[in-house]
């Protein structure tokens, strides 16, 4: 991944982190549909929570399952409606052929939250993971 310099200091980007209502749901639907591995896994005793770390080259993702933890509300799952309400939005990721990354997605059954559309720089597409999080696809 490129790494940003600033006047102050260095920038790469190294992960995302996810709460998440099944963890090991989630860690086979990354594997699955996206091609994550485990790296770490991990439990936060103050919260009670059981995290892993998911690798996919130089990105990770932070999965996070937190007993009570309150659902993805449904507004959330929509991207011009997420927009809306405050906080981070989705991550998005990089690829060469949109169209084919959809389609192979979509053949897998991967929910799609926004078929490929053209935008001012270029084509992106939305879809949830297994809990309702908004990815980005974009393709460059």
């Amino acid at each position: 991944m490129a790494r940003v310099k600033t006047d102050l200091f260095e920038l790469r980007p190294h992960h995302c982190g996810i709460s998440v209502p099944d963890l090991e749901a989630s860690i086979g639907w990354y594997h699955e549909m996206l091609g994550f591995s485990v790296k770490a896994r991990l439990t936060l005793e103050a919260v009670g929570a059981k995290v892993a770390f998911l690798k996919h080259g130089d990105f990770q993702i932070e999965l996070f399952e937190v007993p009570g933890a309150a659902p993805l509300p449904d507004d959330r799952r929509y991207p011009d409606v997420d927009l809306h309400t405050h906080g981070t939005k989705h991550i998005a990721f990089a690829v060469e052929d949109l169209k084919r990354v959809v389609d192979s997605l979509k053949k897998r059954g991967v929910d799609i939250a926004m078929d490929v559309m053209n935008m001012p720089d270029g084509k992106v597409a939305f879809i949830r993971d297994n809990s309702g999080i908004l990815i980005e696809f974009i393709e460059s």
